[in-house]
C-alpha cells in the first residue's frame, strides 16, 4: 500500500530517508537518527526497540557485506490493515561472490541476523535488482 492510499489514517511525516556511510561506525548514527523518528512517532519503548534492533541488523549487513552506496529509509505502512514501521536499507548489491565463505567469521559473534529479523518482524523480505538490493522489515506498531 502507498502512502497516498494511506490518506489521513498515518500521520503526514511517514517517510525519513539516510544515506548511509559506508563505515563501522555508520550503524551507531544511524540507530540515534531512528531512535529520534520512532519519539517523535510516539512509538511505545518496546517497539521502538524492536523497530531499532531490526535498523542496526539490516544496516550491519549492507556495511559488511554489500557495496555502497546504501541507504536507511524508515516509513509507516499498513501492514493487514494494522499500522506498522516499515525499515528498509538500500544497497549496490553483494560485495563479495555468493559462493565465497565468510572466512574468519565467529559464528558466535555472526550470522544470526536474519533469525532476529524473523522473530521480530511482522513481514520481511529482499527486492533484489541488477543495481543493488533493497531488504526491508515491518513491525506491526498496533
Amino acid at each position: 500500500m502507498t502512502v497516498a492510499q494511506l490518506g489521513a489514517e498515518l500521520p503526514e511525516d511517514v517517510t525519513h530517508v539516510f544515506p548511509l556511510p559506508h563505515a563501522p561506525e555508520a550503524a551507531a548514527v544511524m540507530r540515534r537518527r531512528v531512535r529520534a523518528v520512532l519519539a517523535d512517532w510516539s512509538l511505545s519503548a518496546d517497539v521502538a526497540e524492536d523497530v531499532v534492533l531490526l535498523a542496526s541488523e539490516l544496516l550491519t549487513n549492507a556495511i559488511a557485506h554489500a557495496m555502497p552506496p546504501a541507504t536507511l529509509r524508515v516509513s509507516q505502512v499498513l501492514v493487514d490493515a494494522l499500522r506498522a514501521v516499515r525499515i528498509e536499507v538500500t544497497d549496490a548489491g553483494p560485495a563479495a561472490p555468493a559462493d565465497r565463505p565468510d572466512s574468519g567469521l565467529d559464528p558466535d559473534e555472526h550470522g544470526r541476523g536474519i533469525g532476529i529479523v524473523m522473530a521480530l518482524s511482522a513481514k520481511h523480505g529482499v527486492r533484489e535488482r541488477a543495481d543493488g538490493n533493497t531488504w526491508w522489515a515491518d513491525v506491526v506498531v498496533g
